[in-house]
Parts: C-alpha cells; sequence; structure tokens
C-alpha cells in the first residue's frame, strides 16, 4: 500500500489534481481579487446553454490533455 492512507494511484492523481485546483483558483482570487470578481459577474449574466458547452469544451481539453500527458 502506498501513501495516503492507500489509496490506489489513480485516486490519489485525482486528490492531487483537485487540489492542484484549489492552489491556481485561490492564488487568481488572492493575486487578481478586482478581475476574478468581474469574471464572476460576466459568468452570471451569460445564458445557461452556453455556460453548459464552456463547461464540456473545459471537460473535454482536460480529458484529452491528461491523455497526452500521461501517454507522451
Amino acid at each position: 500500500m502506498g501513501g495516503l492512507g492507500g489509496l490506489s494511484e489513480g485516486l490519489r492523481d485525482l486528490w492531487t489534481a483537485l487540489a492542484l485546483v484549489l492552489v491556481i483558483e485561490g492564488a487568481l482570487y488572492a493575486l487578481f481579487p478586482q478581475p476574478m470578481k468581474r469574471a464572476l459577474l460576466s459568468v452570471v449574466s451569460q445564458p445557461e446553454g452556453l455556460l453548459r458547452v464552456a463547461g464540456l469544451v473545459a471537460a473535454c481539453l482536460g480529458v484529452a490533455w491528461v491523455w497526452f500527458l500521461r501517454h507522451h
């Protein structure tokens, strides 16, 4: 068994990725609070369909990026 209470490598990678999301998002809010507030206000005014498409595109790009990094 490895670290983190015996979590599998894949699950450990997932938790590491989520932790890095928090680091990056936290850094953006700490370094650029006003632009982040403007970005959030902009998101609220967008149509729901656009947010769904943007989220799906971002998720697909993320999966593709992870696949590329793991296989090259």
